[in-house]
C-alpha cells in the first residue's frame, strides 16, 4: 500500500494489506467486526467485558500455519517460538498443528509438559544466564539445550551427572555474519547469544575427546535476526547459515542430527511496508532442505517462528476516553496504553517510533482522513499510541482496535505500571 493509497484507505483496506491472508479468517459485516453473528462492539457492552483488552482469533492462525506450511518442504519441520505469545490457549491450539516448541524460560517448558507433553522430545529451551533450575528441568523431560557458552555446557554436564540422565544439547553458534533487513540483530559481531563460530570446532573436538556419558551432542541451533520482510536477504541468511554448519563439521568430523535455522520471518506493522514474499523464499527453503537430506540423511531441520504465525490472530481494544484540542492537534486520549502494549508505543527495541495498523472496529468500510494523535492513560509522554494517525471521525466511547497485537503484546509490557487496571484477554467465536 503506497503513501497516498494509505492516506485515502478504509479500516478494511488496512486489515487486508497488513495481515494478508490471515485477514479473511477475521469475521465482519456491514463495515463491523464481529463475535460470531454479533458485532464486537455490541458484545463487549452486552456482556459487560471491560477495555483496554486482548481479544484473539484462533482461526486466523490456523490460517497463518497453512500457509507457511505452503512452502516448506517435507522434510522442515516447524516450530513454535513461544516467547512470542504464551497464552495457555494458543499453546495449547497450536500443539496439535505444529511440530515442536521453542522455549526462553522455565515457565514455558512447564506449560509444555502440562499442555503438550508428547511434544517435550520436539522442545528446545535457547537464552543466555540458564539457571540451574531451568536446565535441571530440561535434563529432566528431555528437552533439548541450546547451549550458548562453554561454561555452560560444562554445566549441563555436572547437572547430568548428578541427576545421572543424559542432557540432549545443541550448540547456539554466533555466526560471523548479519542478516540484512532484519529488526533486531541477533548473530554477528560480539554477542551474549551463542558461541562465536571460530571456537565452534575446538569445543567440539574437546566434547568428542572426553567422551563424556552425560552429554549428547545432538547438533546446532542458529539464530540470526528477527522481523524481516526481505525474503532475498532472509534466503540468503539461510543459505549462510547451511554454509557454516557445513564448514564446522567438517573441520571437525561432527554428523549433526538436529538442526534449528531460526527463523525471523517479519510480519507488516506499518501500511506502507510491503509484506514478506513467501513464495520467494521457497527457493531458498527447498535449497537448504536438499542439502541438509543429502549431507546428513536423517538429520531433523526446524524452523523457529513465533511473531508470524500468531501476531494476526491478535487485536488490542482500546475505548476512547476523551477528545480534545491542543494546539492544533486533536487528541483520542484512550484506556489503553504502553502499560498494555509496550511496542505499540516504540518502546520495545525500535529506533524510530512509527505508527501500527489501528482500526475504529466498527467503521471497517469508512476513509480513514481525520488525523488523530492518540494517547494512553499513563502520566508520562511515551504514553503514545499514534501520531497522526489517519482514522475516520470518532468520538468519546468508540473503540479502536490495533492490529498485529497476537505477538509480543501483554506478556511483553509493564503491566503493573503505575499500578493500573488488568488487561483482559479474549477469544472470538466464529
Amino acid at each position: 500500500m503506497n503513501n497516498q493509497a494509505a492516506q485515502s484507505a478504509t479500516g478494511l483496506d488496512v486489515l487486508h494489506h497488513c495481515l494478508g491472508p490471515a485477514a479473511s479468517a477475521w469475521p465482519q459485516a456491514n463495515g463491523r467486526l464481529l463475535h460470531g453473528s454479533e458485532p464486537l462492539g455490541d458484545w463487549l457492552k452486552r456482556s459487560g467485558q471491560s477495555t483496554p483488552a486482548y481479544v484473539y482469533h484462533l482461526a486466523a492462525i490456523d490460517q497463518q500455519v497453512a500457509v507457511v506450511r505452503a512452502v516448506l518442504p517435507s522434510n522442515l519441520h516447524l516450530h513454535y517460538a513461544i516467547k512470542a505469545n504464551p497464552n495457555q490457549r494458543i499453546i495449547q491450539h497450536l500443539s496439535r498443528q505444529i511440530d515442536g516448541f521453542d522455549c526462553a524460560s522455565l515457565a514455558e517448558m512447564q506449560q509444555i509438559i502440562a499442555i503438550a507433553p508428547d511434544k517435550a522430545a520436539q522442545a528446545s529451551i535457547a537464552g543466555p544466564a540458564k539457571s540451574d533450575d531451568e536446565l535441571a528441568f530440561a535434563i529432566s523431560h528431555g528437552i533439548l539445550i541450546n547451549a550458548e557458552s562453554a561454561n555452560e555446557l560444562r554445566r549441563i554436564q555436572a547437572l547430568a551427572a548428578q541427576k545421572k540422565q543424559r542432557a540432549r544439547v545443541a550448540l547456539r553458534i554466533n555466526p560471523p555474519f548479519e542478516v540484512k533487513g532484519s529488526g533486531m540483530k541477533m548473530g554477528g559481531g560480539a554477542r551474549p547469544f551463542g558461541i562465536d563460530s571460530e571456537d565452534i570446532p575446538t569445543l567440539i573436538r574437546q566434547w568428542q575427546a572426553e567422551a563424556s556419558a552425560w552429554i549428547d551432542l545432538e547438533g546446532f541451533h542458529l539464530y540470526t535476526g528477527s522481523q524481516n520482510r526481505d525474503a532475498t536477504a532472509l534466503g540468503a541468511g539461510f543459505r549462510a547459515a547451511m554454509d557454516l554448519i557445513i564448514e564446522l563439521s567438517q573441520a571437525c568430523d561432527f554428523t549433526p542430527r538436529h538442526l534449528n535455522l531460526g527463523g525471523g520471518f517479519g510480519v507488516v506493522y506499518h501500511p506502507q511496508d510491503a509484506p514478506l514474499d513467501l513464495a520467494a523464499l521457497q527457493a531458498a527453503l527447498q535449497e537448504i532442505s536438499a542439502t541438509a537430506k543429502t549431507r546428513w540423511p536423517g538429520v531433523r531441520l526446524n524452523l523457529e517462528l513465533g511473531r508470524y504465525l500468531v501476531a494476526g490472530a491478535g487485536i488490542y481494544l482500546t475505548r476512547i476516553v476523551d477528545k480534545k484540542t491542543s494546539r492544533g492537534k486533536t487528541y483520542l486520549l484512550c484506556d489503553g496504553g504502553m502499560h498494555h502494549h509496550l511496542a505499540l508505543s516504540g518502546n520495545l527495541g525500535q529506533i524510530l517510533r512509527r505508527n501500527w495498523p489501528i482500526v475504529a472496529i466498527d467503521q471497517l468500510n469508512a476513509p480513514c482522513t481525520h488525523p488523530f494523535d492518540l494517547a494512553g492513560p499513563l502520566c508520562t509522554p511515551l504514553d503514545v499510541l499514534g501520531q497522526n494517525q489517519e482514522l475516520p471521525e470518532l468520538a468519546v466511547g468508540d473503540v479502536i482496535g490495533v492490529l498485529q497485537s497476537g505477538a509480543y503484546g501483554l506478556s511483553a509490557s509493564p503491566n503493573g505500571f503505575l499500578s493500573r487496571p488488568a488487561c483482559g484477554e479474549y477469544f472470538l467465536r466464529d
